[in-house]
């Protein structure tokens, strides 16, 4: 492959994992980074983005080494791990898409009640047609959208910067100053969720031919971009987002589980924004909801098949979709909870704790184990402080002695 066409093929390929860091994370960014601040933000964005580069770059190089096309990511950790590793795999690759699929339900449903006024006694009814139409178009469409991914793609990002631009009018930079420290532990599940598309990392292997040189640097490409979408994101939300305890501040968002393209609709207050954040919020939840519900299907159908025995596809789809609908219909506020357990303990596991060991157990010299080490911990961290906050053992929250003053001030001032 000569210099030219490699340029290329790095290019094009990177746009994929643009296009799988584009999703869910991306609305919930702004409201959970945004209690902790700008500056602790940014922090938090580049340690975690650089730790989970690291992790994609461990598995790449099994990926590589592999050559295979059907890498099987249990069966890494079983090689590596033992059985153990692998049943703690399976559980988190079950967390991880079965939180997904909640988070989708119940953003959408959230996105099309606020920006329509939808009553909440609806919210039920609101939540079966929105599942019962993307799941019939998981379950029907598969082969039209990916034929159509790259128009979706480009859609998706001219809608970004067109919410980008119109927020960017409305930003007020004082609302940058703001820092919560305390409050970034509790980031850390979301920008870990933001920065995930290890799920890819086979199919990118392949289509690179195993060059490990030029799949880190696709990678690498791909979450530098991805990056700088995030940032831009976070930014023009913050300097959008009123610092106060108003209906649509951020502190209200993060109490009630909104998407950050629900305050910013009612903010600005234009048709042309909320056209944009709705075709941008379900394009983005639409995509990432085929994805992630093929990729169950196919984990379940493995599990009945080749563990219990049974052939049955209305068996699989109703263990695919059944469970993650009913906790929408029950818990319909769970969106930013439900992408927090994701990461915090899905995602932290399966593609954090566990790459971690492995770069441990085939370091050689003294400074990738230094390195295997501190990565370990720091997955470790992220995993202690999401049990601790689910469990009521660790209370982190946004500090309410540093938002008094802002809200005296845009009540007082």
């Amino acid at each position: 492959m000569n210099k030219q066409s490699s340029i290329l093929t790095v290019l094009t390929i990177s746009f994929l994992v643009v296009g799988n860091l584009i999703g869910v994370g991306i609305l919930a960014l702004p409201i959970n980074t945004g209690l902790a601040g700008l500056g602790p933000a940014m922090i938090g964005m580049v340690v975690l983005g650089g730790a989970m580069f690291f992790s994609a770059v461990v598995l790449g190089k099994e990926a590589v080494a592999s050559r295979k096309e059907n890498f099987n990511l249990p069966s890494l950790y079983q090689q590596y791990l033992g059985t153990a590793g692998k049943w703690v795999a399976i559980f988190a690759n079950m967390l991880i898409l079965y939180g997904l699929l909640v988070a989708y339900l119940t953003g959408g449903a959230s996105i099309l009640a606020n920006l329509f006024h939808i009553p909440a006694d609806y919210n039920w009814l609101l939540t079966l047609v929105f599942f019962a139409i993307i799941t019939w178009v998981a379950l029907m469409n598969t082969g039209l959208i990916l034929k159509y991914n790259t128009l979706i793609m480009v859609c998706l990002l001219v809608f970004f910067c067109l919410m980008v631009f119109m927020g960017e009018t409305h930003v007020q930079t004082s609302h940058y100053t703001f820092a919560d420290w305390g409050f970034l532990p509790a980031t850390a599940p979301i920008i870990v969720t933001a920065f995930h598309f290890h799920n890819i990392i086979p199919t990118i292997s392949t289509n690179l031919k195993w060059d490990f040189s030029l799949l880190w640097k696709t990678m690498l490409l791909g979450m530098i971009l991805g990056f700088v979408m995030n940032a831009l994101w976070i930014q023009t939300a913050l300097g959008v987002l009123p610092l106060d305890d108003s209906v649509n501040s951020l502190l209200t968002s993060f109490h009630k589980n909104l998407p950050a393209t629900v305050p910013m609709a009612q903010i600005l207050g234009t048709p042309l924004f909320m056209i944009a954040s709705l075709i941008f919020s379900l394009l983005a939840i639409m995509t990432s909801y085929l994805a992630n519900s093929m990729g169950l299907m196919g984990f379940i159908q493995d599990m009945t098949e080749n563990q219990m025995g049974i052939t049955n596809r209305t068996l699989v789809i109703a263990l695919t979709f059944i469970p993650p609908l009913a906790i929408a219909l029950i818990w319909p506020e769970v969106f930013l909870q439900a992408l927090n357990i994701v990461g915090g303990v899905g995602i932290v596991i399966l593609f954090g704790i566990l790459p971690s060991i492995i770069f441990l157990k085939k370091s050689r010299k003294s400074w990738q184990k230094i390195l295997g080490v501190i990565m370990l911990i720091l997955f470790l961290g992220c995993l202690a402080c999401e049990i601790g906050q689910e469990t009521g053992m660790m209370r982190i929250k946004p500090d309410m002695e540093h938002w008094a003053p802002q809200i005296h001030h845009m009540k007082h001032g």
